[in-house]
């Protein structure tokens, strides 16, 4: 499916992520502040960033909205961050991690994970079943 058929949207406000070709999200950590561009393909984890941004493996950074400043975290877990994925009329929930390094994508709609991607995601699927999360 073409990225133009897929809009991310904050949870929050519903303002749309994806201008163009990457998801900006405001990411800090410590006192490191910017905006990141995110591949808009689940499971591709190319990341752009400022040059002068070292991010180092492991790090929990915080993911935001860029209009509205929400955090983006996870009500399931707190290392995932969660926003909307529209594809056509269906509106899905796209976890990811906000562990440096960590390889990790779920896409959801009514407690249902329809796919799910990367090295370190099956780390998360016990916990998304005790949850009451069905795979499919």
């Amino acid at each position: 499916m073409p990225s133009s058929s897929r809009i991310y949207r904050c949870p929050k406000c519903h303002a749309a992520l994806n201008p163009e070709h990457a998801v900006v999200l405001l990411a800090s950590f410590g006192p490191t502040r910017v905006l990141v561009g995110l591949h808009p393909e689940p499971g591709n984890y190319e990341v752009h960033l400022p040059p002068q941004v070292d991010v180092q493996p492991g790090t929990q950074w915080t993911f935001a909205c860029p209009v509205c400043r929400a955090d983006l975290r996870s009500q399931i877990d707190d290392k995932l961050c969660a926003v909307e994925l529209l594809e056509g009329t269906t509106i899905h929930e796209l976890l990811f991690s906000r562990v440096a390094g960590e390889k990790v994508t779920f896409v959801v709609r009514d407690r249902t994970v329809h796919r799910w991607f990367g090295q370190h995601a099956d780390e998360y699927v016990p916990h998304l079943v005790n949850m009451k999360y069905t795979l499919l």
